[in-house]
């Protein structure tokens, strides 16, 4: 059986390394996918609460006069 030449052995070896960072640039952008639909989430609680304390406001004031 024939050895593999040097040239092939170093071609394996870049090809792992490219799977491997397209693996962990695929883990990231996930992640980053997945931060901004939370941020999204918790910017539309902080909208809702901010609307309910205005009203509050403006029951209180409204009462207090």
């Amino acid at each position: 059986m024939a050895r593999k030449s040097r040239l092939t052995r170093v071609a394996v070896k870049i090809g792992t390394a490219m799977g491997n960072a397209d693996r962990k640039v695929q883990k990231v952008a996930k992640a980053g996918k997945l931060a901004r639909k939370e941020l999204d989430d918790i910017a539309k609680q902080v909208e809702a609460l901010k609307r309910q304390l205005q009203k509050t406001a403006k029951r209180l004031k409204h009462a207090l006069t």
